[in-house]
């Protein structure tokens, strides 16, 4: 009798769990679905026309150049290859990896520490990732990395909870999971680095030769899907700019950046990135001093998601969500060493508490999650950027431009080329890397200008929003000069969207807006090359 009640409560206790994560996944994809229709950001915009561009057969770092490894452009590919050529698609495609890493979060919790950790953990990562501090409903890179990182992580786990003979071959799956992790993203290199001081710092007992073995095992499975792009980029031709761009550019934009200027903008964003989530973020703390059981194993894993933070110096509110499951673990082993203290009931008052931390989360950001139009929730999280701007634009290109029709952006909105279906004139989909202090600056001017004049684009955007150039006192204005006096001579001006703080943005179209001038201090304005 006594056997079939343990087993009763077991059973239960095993439902009750799949119905609070069923719950969790529940929640998360409602308040997503809010915000489906969010415009895209840049990075996204750069990230679907590297996708658009991919399913048209053409290759990134030859159509179109930028410094990201290819892993995140072919995300996107298959996203809008299976969903369709839109944002609303993407941010579905989000919606589901979202979700795919909350459950693995509490595979993970439960793995390490026990049901009440995985469950905590879960819920800590769907709000933590969710929160406009960390522009969560945008489909940046990061979500992308951090998929298959926890993939990786949770078989690393798993063969050190488990160990025996199939400890190798999950030491190798979850070495070509985080080397994926890389392909989404460079800073990704942090999860390879983790995974090969876990192997060697393991707590399980075993010999110094056969950690060394796992942990070189490890790098080499880690290196396989870098080796592999290398490959398929030199057989197709583009190993070249894929180079440069990926490695040797990217090593100029990581360094470029004063300490000072790093420091200022890490403690404005772990200001409002804590702020906004601050019971979470101190259930995660006390985690911290709790940890006993695979202590070593979440330490590690917390100290190389700060370094994947970290690297370049920049802290950018979405390089955050690097951190948010080595945070949610933490809030994961504050409720399990909370749940010890109690008898029977201890799991219940452990989760909930974290329950009620991740309400004061929502709480906090409830108009954000609950009242604010897609469109407001984008002025809200990026201010003067002309992101909801974009979507106009392009759907204006799309019914005024032929189908192979060039067009051409002079800013920093990738996203424009995306919504307007329409292939770019240029190569350069950024005007960053030409403002910044590099030695390719000058030449990448050149080189663009060189572009347009040869492709005679029939539409040009002029996006006058000092984000999306960054020019500093030391900028050459080649690009900028060059186009002033082409769009005097060959152009007329036939859009301008005036965008004011506090206010809708005021379209003019066609002949409403020849011969205007801008009568607020940001404005989009759009040439069509005179016949």
């Amino acid at each position: 009798m006594a056997l079939n009640d343990d087993a009763h409560r077991t059973s239960a206790s095993r439902w009750g769990t799949r119905l609070i994560l069923a719950a969790i996944l529940l929640g998360t994809a409602l308040f997503r679905l809010r915000l489906l229709g969010v415009p895209l950001e840049r990075d996204e915009g750069e990230y679907a026309y590297m996708g658009q561009l991919i399913l048209a057969g053409e290759l990134p770092y030859v159509a179109a150049h930028n410094m990201k490894l290819p892993g995140v452009y072919y995300a996107y590919a298959a996203i809008l290859g299976a969903l369709g050529e839109t944002d609303v698609a993407i941010r579905l495609g989000l919606l589901a990896i979202n979700l795919a890493s909350v459950i693995l979060l509490y595979h993970l919790g439960r793995t390490l520490l026990d049901r009440t950790a995985g469950l905590s953990a879960a819920a800590a990562y769907a709000a933590l990732s969710l929160s406009a501090s960390v522009a969560g409903f945008s489909a940046n890179a990061e979500h992308f990395v951090v998929l298959p990182m926890l993939v990786g992580v949770l078989l690393l786990a798993r063969s050190e909870v488990g160990g025996g003979r199939r400890a190798l071959a999950l030491v190798v799956a979850a070495g070509i999971a985080m080397g994926i992790a890389v392909l989404m993203k460079q800073h990704g290199a942090a999860f390879v680095l983790f995974g090969g001081l876990a192997l060697l710092l393991s707590d399980r007992p075993a010999p110094w030769p056969q950690r060394a073995r796992a942990c070189v095992t490890f790098g080499a499975a880690a290196c396989l899907p870098f080796v592999l792009t290398c490959l398929a980029m030199l057989v197709a031709g583009a190993f070249e700019p894929f180079w440069f761009w990926t490695v040797t550019y990217a090593r100029e934009y990581m360094t470029m950046i004063p300490i000072e200027t790093s420091l200022r903008w890490l403690g404005d964003a772990t200001t409002k990135i804590i702020g906004a989530s601050i019971a979470l973020w101190l259930l995660a703390a006390l985690g911290l001093t709790t940890l006993t059981r695979h202590g070593r194993f979440l330490s590690l894993f917390t100290g190389c998601s700060a370094l994947a933070v970290a690297l370049g110096l920049r802290f950018t509110d979405h390089y955050f969500i690097l951190l948010l499951p080595a945070a949610s673990l933490l809030v994961g082993a504050a409720a399990s060493a909370l749940a010890g203290r109690y008898a029977t009931r201890g799991p219940a008052v452990a989760f909930g508490v974290v329950s009620i931390a991740v309400a004061l989360s929502l709480t906090q950001e409830r108009s954000y999650l609950f009242s604010l139009s897609p469109v407001a929730v984008s002025r809200a999280v990026n201010g003067s950027n002309p992101f909801p701007e974009a979507v106009e634009i392009g759907r204006y290109l799309r019914t005024h431009a032929a189908p192979d029709d060039r067009i051409a952006v002079l800013g920093s909105e990738p996203e424009i080329y995306f919504y307007a279906r329409r292939r770019a004139a240029t190569t350069f989909v950024y005007a960053y890397p030409m403002m910044e202090q590099h030695p390719f600056a000058q030449s990448m001017q050149t080189e663009m200008i060189a572009q347009l004049e040869r492709e005679r684009p029939r539409f040009m955007i002029l996006v006058n929003v000092p984000m999306s150039w960054s020019r500093r006192a030391h900028s050459s204005s080649l690009l900028l000069d060059w186009a002033e006096n082409i769009v005097n001579r060959d152009y007329e001006t036939i859009g301008l969207a005036e965008i004011s703080p506090g206010e809708p943005t005021r379209y003019r179209w066609d002949e409403e807006a020849r011969g205007a001038e801008p009568r607020s201090l940001f404005y989009v304005a759009t040439f069509r090359r005179r016949s």
